[in-house]
């Protein structure tokens, strides 16, 4: 069975939320599915992850939240390749703070890229201004994200 690792950069437990709500459409398209609140990098490189998922909300200045903090530092000074891992992004934000909406999802799309990861489809934003709870985006979206990636393996 394949794995599908989601990845959880929370403040106050929207992106946990999300995670949650989107881990039985990946486990009835046939993954066995972890979500990991505390990340590290060992979670991503030291074992098999057919599929990785980052649920990021922003917090500050555009930054991303403090339990993700320790998993991104390692991303960026250990630098490991990537070009192996194909993941979906889901950013959290609120568009009233201009230019630093959704940064802690930008940011972290915009690492894993240089690093060699490949993306599947588009990246989606949920903006707190527009959506109250971010599953209500987040769901249609990764419904639409297996099915569009052809990642039904069930």
């Amino acid at each position: 069975m394949p794995t599908l690792k989601i990845f959880v950069g929370t403040v106050y437990g929207g992106a946990l939320d999300v995670a949650e709500q989107v881990k039985p459409l990946f486990e009835q398209a046939g993954y066995d599915v972890t979500i990991y609140e505390q990340p590290s990098l060992e979670d991503l490189v030291d074992s098999p992850t057919d599929l990785a998922l980052f649920c990021v909300s922003t917090t500050g200045s555009g930054d991303c939240p403090g339990n993700l903090v320790p998993f991104v530092r390692a991303l960026q000074e250990r630098s490991p390749s990537l070009h192996e891992l194909q993941y979906g992004l889901i950013a959290l934000g609120d568009s009233s703070y201009g230019e630093t909406f959704c940064g802690g999802g930008r940011s972290l799309d915009v690492l894993l890229e240089d690093l060699g990861a490949q993306r599947l489809g588009d990246r989606l934003e949920v903006d707190a201004m527009e959506t109250f709870m971010a599953d209500d985006a987040a769901i249609p979206w990764a419904e639409q994200w297996i099915d569009s990636q052809n990642l039904q393996v069930a």
